[in-house]
């Protein structure tokens, strides 16, 4: 929430509830006149191919157990860049 929000909920509390209400009453036509646009949904398969490839070859299953067993195959897989590099 913005500091200017916060003041102005602080400075609303601070009124008479009259005055709470006809605020409420201009803020209502206000954006009864606004046109107000969602946010596009989107599709999953938007996101294909975004996040590099993490596992490099590892397959799925045998990473999600490893994270369970505690391990981290992360470091395994550097490991075995490191050693191909060499």
């Amino acid at each position: 929430m913005s500091q200017k929000l916060v003041d102005l909920i602080n400075q609303a509390d601070a009124l008479t509830p009259d005055e709470q209400l006809q605020l409420i009453a201009h803020l209502t036509q206000k954006l009864r006149r606004c046109e107000i646009k969602p946010k596009p949904s989107r599709k999953v398969t938007e996101f294909a191919g975004i996040a590099p490839n993490l596992l490099r070859g590892m397959d799925a299953q045998e990473y999600v157990t490893r994270i369970r067993r505690g391990e981290f195959p992360e470091l395994e897989i550097a490991e075995v860049e490191s050693r191909k590099e060499e």
